[in-house]
């Protein structure tokens, strides 16, 4: 294992990090919130303590393994969960340790799940700082790092291995020729696409500080609230605006490559994005129809009905409605389209449309060669052949998804809260939506839970995030033999 190279990257993460905090020390400079000033002073420092101790051991080669793409991934965002709550607690705006680890992870991951229960309480640095990890980590701190360094040739495989480890989705490839390219331009449509939601929400009377906010928790799909009430009190024109850039958010990014390099008739035309739009459409008219006897008017209900059903299929946890007060059928698509999740190659977490898709042809593929022995079938997206290896990937990755479901539950389970309540609070944070259900919904938080009860569902959000495998391969103790992953 190359751990030289491994502690090399993880401290370039690090100094991402402290780049990334300078803002928020800014904002607290200027607001003279001297307890955040401090905070964050005194973060800095001793994340580039570290980093200067991590630089120290010159790697003897640059080369790394798939294996070790995944110890790095899985380290770096542990790493930077734990170094990123330092403000949180440094500063007193959240006593709590584990609180605060809670807190960033639930930033980072995009999950927007959390503890306080007053967040407009909080020192305007420290919620600036929490709404930034959304933007951050909704395209991956890894990528950030690829697409500012320079690549040399030899090193592609190595980088291919830290974006597939962070990226989300079956498939992972690269968009152009080389892998430097190919982040420049993930972040390119991301910077793009939150700076078109800014400017419509400032147009809509946003104040200057919450559009930034709101942009960062949408373009993550993190849902990181500035306001107790989430999105309620804002104008129907600014929750409108939001709805529409989280379900565009929802998209694979490569679609909005293909529409950019006009390549129309393969954007149009693929097989994930069109079931993501028809199951976002029935499920607004269905939710709207089920909702339409609480509101006045039909169009109130189907904005709150689309604005709900954008927030939960892309895991970014936003509300504009109290869903727990809703008739039960609908509380229960809600409940589907949270573990059904977004589109791979987005910011949004859960399971994938396109990881659905292959299912649903897997078992048809099964059914047809019960039915035809003989036959040669395949499964195809997009009018092309999977390979047999990205099938069994999907078949491995729902076996590892519903064991870490339910090992969590029975876990949580211990601290006594309701079936409801815990079942939604495991689902919402390994798909790293936000909101549950019950004592976890729209109107309360996370701080029923025992400390013992925030740590496993904010390893939840991490497994759900990295989407398991480098989580898990860096538990295994195998991983640390000298020459396991090579």
């Amino acid at each position: 294992m190359n751990r030289r190279m491994i502690a090399r990257l993880i401290a370039y993460t690090l100094i991402i990090e402290v780049i990334a905090m300078l803002p928020a020390l800014g904002i607290s400079l200027a607001h003279q919130e001297s307890d955040s000033v401090r905070g964050f002073l005194l973060s800095i420092g001793i994340i580039l303590a570290c980093c200067a101790l991590l630089l120290l051991f010159r790697p003897r080669s640059k080369t790394f393994y798939a294996g070790e793409g995944f110890v790095t991934t899985a380290l770096s965002w542990i790493i930077i969960s734990l170094f990123g709550a330092l403000p949180l607690w440094l500063s007193g705006a959240v006593a709590n340790p584990v609180d605060c680890f809670f807190e960033i992870v639930s930033g980072f991951t995009t999950t927007g799940a959390s503890v306080l229960s007053d967040v407009e309480s909080l020192p305007r640095g420290i919620l600036y700082w929490r709404s930034f990890t959304n933007w951050l980590g909704g395209m991956g701190v890894l990528v950030f790092l690829l697409a500012i360094t320079s690549t040399q040739k030899k090193g592609e495989g190595s980088s291919l291995h830290l974006l597939r480890a962070e990226s989300p989705g079956p498939i992972v490839g690269k968009l152009m020729p080389k892998l430097k390219q190919t982040a420049v331009i993930l972040y390119a449509i991301y910077l793009v696409m939150s700076l078109l939601e800014l400017i419509f929400l400032l147009a809509g009377g946003m104040p200057l500080f919450d559009s930034f906010c709101t942009v960062f928790a949408t373009a993550g799909t993190g849902g990181v609230c500035i306001k107790n009430d989430s999105m309620m009190s804002y104008s129907p024109y600014l929750q409108t605006v939001v709805g529409i850039f989280m379900a565009l958010f929802g998209v694979n990014f490569s679609i909005f490559y293909l529409l950019l390099t006009r390549q129309f008739a393969r954007a149009l035309f693929d097989e994930e994005v069109r079931a993501y739009l028809a199951v976002m459409a029935v499920s607004v008219l269905l939710i709207t129809l089920n909702i339409l006897p609480l509101y006045h008017t039909f169009g109130e209900a189907l904005q709150h009905s689309f604005f709900q059903v954008a927030s939960i299929i892309t895991t970014t946890g936003y509300v504009t409605a109290d869903y727990g007060l809703w008739p039960g059928f609908s509380q229960t698509i809600l409940l589907l389209l949270m573990a059904i999740g977004a589109c791979a190659g987005s910011t949004g977490g859960g399971y994938k449309i396109s990881r659905l898709l292959i299912s649903f042809k897997s078992v048809k593929k099964e059914i047809s060669r019960m039915l035809h022995p003989r036959a040669v079938k395949a499964v195809h997206m997009n009018g092309k052949t999977l390979d047999n290896t990205v099938t069994k990937g999907v078949s491995v990755y729902t076996t590892v998804y519903c064991a870490i479901i339910l090992l969590s539950f029975l876990l949580i389970s211990l601290d006594n809260q309701g079936i409801l309540t815990n079942i939604t609070a495991v689902l919402s944070c390994t798909n790293n939506v936000g909101p549950g259900m019950d004592a976890v919904g729209p109107s309360g938080n996370y701080n029923v839970f025992s400390n013992f009860g925030k740590i496993i569902l904010a390893l939840d959000m991490l497994l759900g995030r990295l989407e398991f495998f480098p989580m898990l391969i860096l538990m295994m103790p195998s991983t640390w033999k000298r020459k396991s992953l090579h």
